[in-house]
C-alpha cells in the first residue's frame, strides 16, 4: 500500500492529502454523475464516503455510470450497494457506508450530518433545493452538477461565502430535457464530474481559492459559458439571507399516496407547477409508448407501467406500490 497517494500528495501537498484522508464525503445520487465523483474520491483516498441512491442498476445505465456491471444489471441489485462492492474492490482504506433510501426534508439533515462535503448526483431540483436548503443550514459545502445530453453545469456553494443554489436558480436554464427523452453521452458525465471530483479535492485539502462560478459547458458543440456569481446573491434569498429554509418543510415537499387497491400511486408536487402537455409530449416521444394527450392530461406506458401526468403538476404511475420507484419514474419523465 505504501505509496498510493504519492503522485497526488506532490500536488495537493502532505497537509493536503492528511486533511483528505481525514474526511468524509456524502454523495447523494450514485447514477451517472454519483458514480464517476465516488470513483474519484475513492481512489484519492478520502477517509469516508457515504453513498445514497433510491434506484437500481438498470442495463440502460452501463452506458455512462462507471461503477457498474452487466451482473448487476441483472440482478436489479440497488445502486447504492452495487456502487459500495466495486469502491471497497478500487480501495480497501476507505470507509464505504451504503443506503438505499429516498432523499426527502425528513431525513436530509441525518444523511449528511457530519459531512465534510456533499456531492450533487441527482437528476431533479426539487431535490437538489432540499440539499441547498440542509446545506446552508448545517454549514457544510455542496458541489452542484447536472447533465443531459452533451451539455452539463457545475457551480460551489460553499455557505457563508457563495450565493447559494436559490439565488442562482433563475441563471439556470429552464429544464424540459431529462436523460429519458433527450438521451447523454458519457464525456459530459466525465467532464461534469471531473469539475465536482476537483471542487470536492480543493475543499478538502485545504484551499481557499474556490470561486463561485457557474460553469456551463457542451462538450459536442465545445462552447462553454462562465457566470462569476458575486453579484448574484440575492438579500432576500429565503435559504442564505432569512435563513428559513423552505424545501425543508415537509409543506413544500413531493407527496407520494398509494392509492388503495389500484396497485398504484399518486405524485403531488409540493411546489405548485403547470405542466405545458404539448411541449412535454414533444419532449418525451421518443420514450414512451401508446401516449394520449388532451387539455387536462397526458396518457403513457412507460418501462411497462401507465403514466398519467396532469396539467397541475400530479401523476398516477401505476404497476407499482414502491413509493421511490414512483418517483424516479416522475423524475426521468417531467425532471
Amino acid at each position: 500500500m505504501t505509496g498510493k497517494y504519492t503522485k497526488q500528495r506532490l500536488f495537493i501537498g502532505g497537509d493536503g492529502q492528511k486533511r483528505l484522508q481525514e474526511s468524509h464525503a456524502v454523495i447523494l445520487g450514485v447514477g451517472a454523475l454519483g458514480s464517476s465523483t465516488a470513483e474519484m474520491l475513492a481512489r484519492a483516498g478520502i477517509k469516508k464516503l457515504t453513498i445514497i441512491d433510491r434506484d437500481y442498476v438498470e442495463w440502460s445505465n452501463l452506458q455512462r455510470q462507471q461503477l457498474y456491471t452487466e451482473e448487476d444489471a441483472a440482478l436489479k441489485l440497488p445502486k447504492a450497494v452495487a456502487a459500495k462492492k466495486r469502491l471497497e474492490q478500487i480501495n480497501s482504506d476507505v470507509l464505504i457506508d451504503c443506503r438505499v433510501e429516498d432523499i426527502t426534508g425528513r431525513n436530509i439533515e441525518e444523511m449528511i450530518k457530519g459531512a465534510s462535503i456533499i456531492i450533487d448526483g441527482m437528476d431533479n431540483f426539487e431535490t437538489r433545493l432540499i440539499i441547498n436548503d440542509a446545506a446552508v443550514k448545517m454549514n457544510i459545502p455542496y458541489i452542484f452538477g447536472a447533465c443531459v445530453g452533451s451539455y452539463g453545469l457545475t457551480y460551489p456553494v460553499i455557505p457563508g461565502s457563495t450565493p447559494c443554489l436559490h439565488c442562482i436558480i433563475e441563471q439556470l436554464p429552464t429544464q424540459t430535457e431529462t436523460c429519458d427523452s433527450a438521451g447523454i453521452i458519457s464525456p459530459i458525465v466525465q467532464l461534469v464530474a471531473a469539475f465536482q471530483a476537483a471542487y470536492a479535492l480543493k475543499i478538502l485539502a485545504g484551499s481557499k481559492a474556490v470561486e463561485p462560478i457557474l460553469l456551463s459547458y457542451d462538450i459536442w458543440s465545445m462552447q462553454k459559458a462562465e457566470i462569476h456569481a458575486d453579484r448574484l446573491k440575492d438579500p432576500h434569498c429565503p435559504a442564505c439571507s432569512q435563513r428559513i429554509f423552505p424545501y425543508l418543510d415537509i409543506v413544500n415537499q413531493t407527496k407520494t399516496d398509494i392509492l388503495c387497491g389500484r396497485d398504484a400511486i399518486q405524485i403531488r408536487p409540493g411546489v405548485s407547477q403547470v405542466f405545458d402537455l404539448n411541449a412535454l409530449s414533444k419532449s418525451i416521444h421518443n420514450v414512451v409508448d401508446n401516449m394520449i394527450v388532451n387539455p387536462y392530461l397526458l396518457a403513457c406506458e412507460y418501462e411497462k407501467h401507465r403514466v398519467v401526468l396532469f396539467k397541475d403538476g400530479r401523476a398516477i404511475i401505476h404497476g407499482t406500490s414502491e413509493r421511490s420507484r414512483a418517483r424516479a419514474i416522475y423524475s426521468r419523465l417531467v425532471g
